[in-house]
């Protein structure tokens, strides 16, 4: 009993610095209120609550999987680029390749839909070299 109750608080504060890093890297990609709470699939109650206080937040699996990506999308980022202007920059660029067809990896992963968000990583990280 008291493992399994150590496990949800380990994976609780796992979450909490999860999301708290990736409010912070969707901060400074740009992203709206409005984007955050569609990429995250969160409330709007949800997405100030987990500003004030992210280490409160109770994050599903769906939620933590897009976590995930948008910290490996940083990280193919950070290895691409020397520069914090094209790090944090990137992604509310207009893309002109094909999967982009001129718009920002931002604004297409602000729809919410999660194979936007796979597409997105899955390209920015080809980038770098890493093969699927």
């Amino acid at each position: 009993m008291a493992s399994a109750l150590l496990a949800t608080e380990t994976g609780k504060q796992a979450s909490g610095v999860g999301l708290k890093v990736a409010l912070k890297i969707l901060h400074h990609w740009g992203a709206s209120p409005e984007q955050v709470q569609s990429i995250l699939r969160i409330s709007k109650a949800s997405y100030y609550n987990y500003l004030k206080s992210p280490e409160a937040a109770s994050l599903n699996p769906d939620q933590l999987e897009r976590v995930s990506y948008l910290l490996n999308i940083h990280a193919a980022l950070r290895t691409l680029f020397d520069n914090p202007e094209n790090v944090y920059g990137f992604m509310a660029m207009p893309n002109d390749n094909p999967y982009f067809n001129g718009k920002s990896p931002l604004e297409l992963i602000g729809t919410g839909q999660f194979s936007a968000l796979y597409e997105t990583f899955r390209r920015i990280d080809s980038l770098r070299g890493a093969a699927w």
